[in-house]
């Protein structure tokens, strides 16, 4: 109901006007009636990928996901001097364009058309003057003062170690996550010479374009078009080792244009629709857009403040829906944060709930000033988080390097890097992603409306996913770990460290005495497994493992031996004994007790007084230094007052 209600809203602005010129249409449906697609056979409409990431993050298939009813579409289809252009399931929804008014007359008379609205002017040619929406990023010769990364590291990164590792980036593609088994969609306006550019050979020859399509043309090529899709590419897919390396060099990837660089009208949300929903049905796991849409060409269209809140703009509705979906939703904040009033606040979808808006920085960390301020309308944090977008390397035509100005560019440069974190721990689904790169960030416990919660840091990500990959794997009161219980021959210990520096493990016996011990020096919330080993020769009883750090000091009891009080208070090991007794005692009340070691001829060998201040507790006891004890056999007495028992002994 609140898609609808959304929906309806919008339609209100994309009045009917009455220009010629305006001649491209958005026409809703009312419904999905008569559907020959079913929820139940999503395969019919989804790939086999697309339905996994649904299951595997436990999300509903629903009705936007059926394809629009094939029937309407049809009727669309057969009005005279109509084209449909395309078409949004989720939105439910097709463009179409036509300066026939007789059509429009026609498909408003259909009784499943909700409504019929201007959306765009007329198709433009594309030998005339591109639009001036990219103008404001500018491109320079790069500063090859820049420093490289050229030892202890798995990548030689040349001129992009700098925005890399601006966030610890290359903590990740150090432990080999460099974005295998992911895919990415990029959606942009044009993928100019990638196809030939030798940035661009790696993904070519390991055959890691998955495929590509002109939402603006209809038309499967992509790279005769603008270039700034492929300079948004080659932050994440650019493999020029000693020269420029992206932040997800193994990720697989679809091209999509949806934006048409000839005009701005905003027929260009539902292309990128279209484009977020196809990327959905053919199983992408991020979708990286250095798009954003405010000002267009006709005023009537242009989305206010009050408007870029979350819910209003079609193309932000489709974000979310793509999130909601299970796909990671990435997309620049907008470059009008020098303009005045409220020109300068984040574009749409940035403004997307479950969007993450990047904002732009140097690589030093000063914000941009270009890059748009936040919050939304609706006063939700945005940015949501901030990259490298003044000064970050991009490739040319040629596939050499240089230096870009947008957050069109700090967006995909992290886009790669939250891809790699994600193929750490595909598990989590999106949001939890999502979360922990925003924790990870330097202002997360005081976000502002520049930098949001602030520069992401890949390593402190990694490791709190990987604290919650431990606590779901121990339980919730899962930080520290030991098992089995009983032991055995070992003991397997494994925790997350409470903070950096060094960690010590102990294993002890019940009166305190180390056994065992072994050093870890650790990073914050650092995983580390040790096992103690060849404890055979330890007798039955109880035990602890130790964890010490500076602000941490927690045991784990164990046993060895199962339950020894199954059948009665008192358990002495071992039985024979060669130079040592070990007697455990679960005292049965709160009191004194003697325990005496007695010989066959009544006299004591040694006595100990044992105070139990309160009944259960377990006692432990030794009776040391029996190595000069004949071969005999001995007697321990245990009194309490109330309780009195003889054991007898053999010393072999």
């Amino acid at each position: 109901m609140k898609l609808k209600f959304l929906l309806l809203s919008l339609f209100t602005f994309l009045f009917f006007v009455a220009d010629a010129q305006l001649n491209r249409y958005v026409i809703q449906f009312s419904h999905k009636g008569s559907n020959t697609f079913s929820i139940s056979n999503p395969a019919n409409f989804l790939s086999a990928r697309s339905i996994l990431r649904r299951t595997k993050y436990n999300i509903s298939i629903d009705s936007t996901d059926l394809p629009i009813t094939p029937q309407f579409l049809d009727s669309i289809k057969n009005v005279p001097n109509v084209t449909v252009l395309n078409k949004s399931k989720w939105l439910n929804l097709v463009t179409i364009y036509t300066t026939d008014n007789a059509a429009i007359a026609k498909i408003n008379s259909f009784p499943f058309v909700k409504s019929v609205n201007t959306i765009a002017a007329r198709t433009v040619l594309e030998n005339t003057t591109p639009h001036s929406k990219f103008n404001n990023e500018t491109i320079e010769p790069t500063n090859y003062s820049i420093a490289f990364r050229n030892s202890n590291t798995a990548v030689n990164y040349g001129q992009t170690f700098g925005q890399i590792n601006f966030h610890n980036g290359q903590f990740l593609h150090d432990r080999g996550f460099q974005g295998e088994g992911m895919i990415l969609s990029i959606l942009d306006a044009g993928y100019l010479s990638y196809k030939t550019n030798p940035a661009f050979d790696s993904i070519r020859l390991n055959n890691q374009i998955l495929g590509e399509w002109n939402f603006v043309g209809n038309s499967q090529n992509t790279d005769t078009y603008h270039g700034h899709g492929m300079n948004c590419l080659s932050t994440i897919a650019a493999n020029r080792p000693g020269l420029m390396v992206g932040t997800a060099t193994h990720a697989k990837f679809w091209l999509f244009i949806s934006e048409d660089v000839f005009s701005e009208y905003p027929i260009e949300e539902v292309n990128w629709a279209a484009a977020a929903e196809f990327a959905d049905s053919v199983g992408t796991d991020l979708i990286s857009s250095s798009l954003g849409y405010q000002d267009f060409d006709n005023p009537i269209f242009d989305h206010l403040y009050a408007e870029r809140n979350g819910n209003t703009a079609l193309v932000t509705i489709a974000a979310d829906l793509a999130a909601k979906k299970g796909m990671l939703v990435l997309n620049s904040a907008g470059n009008y944060g020098s303009f005045a009033d409220q020109q300068k606040f984040i574009s749409c979808p940035a403004d997307g709930d479950s969007v993450i808006a990047v904002g732009a920085t140097n690589v030093a960390g000063g914000i941009a000033n270009f890059s748009s301020w936040g919050p939304n309308s609706n006063g939700k944090i945005k940015p949501n988080i901030v990259s490298v977008g003044q000064g970050t390397i991009i490739a040319n035509n040629a596939g050499n390097p240089v230096s870009g100005n947008g957050t069109s560019f700090s967006n995909p440069n992290i886009a790669g890097l939250i891809t790699c974190l994600w193929g750490a721990y595909p598990e989590f689904s999106n949001m939890k992603i999502m979360d922990a790169v925003q924790k990870s960030a330097h202002k997360f416990s005081n976000p502002d409306d520049r930098f949001g919660h602030g520069i992401p840091n890949m390593r402190t990500a990694f490791y709190l996913l990987k604290n919650e990959r431990s606590r779901q794997q121990f339980g919730n009161a899962g930080w520290f770990k030991a098992s089995p219980n009983p032991f055995t021959i070992k003991i397997d210990v494994s925790f997350i460290a409470d903070n950096s520096g060094q960690v010590k493990l102990f294993l002890k016996n019940i009166n305190g005495t180390k056994l065992d011990s072994v050093n870890f020096i650790t990073d914050s919330l650092d995983y580390k497994t040790h096992s103690f080993l060849n404890l055979e020769n330890l007798p039955a009883g109880y035990y602890s493992v130790q964890y010490k750090s500076n602000t941490k000091d927690s045991s784990i009891s164990l046993t060895k031996g199962g339950d020894l009080f199954a059948n009665d208070f008192i358990k002495i090991f071992p039985n024979p004994f060669s130079d040592k007794i070990y007697i455990y005692i679960k005292a049965p009340l709160a009191g004194t007790a003697s325990l005496s070691l007695i010989d066959t001829k009544g006299s004591l060998i040694e006595k100990k007084n044992l105070s139990m201040t309160q009944q259960g507790n377990v006692y432990y006891l030794e009776f040391s230094a029996l190595y000069k004890l004949s071969r005999s056999i001995y007697t321990l007495h245990y009194n309490d007052g109330s309780n009195k028992r003889s054991i007898k002994l053999l010393k072999h």
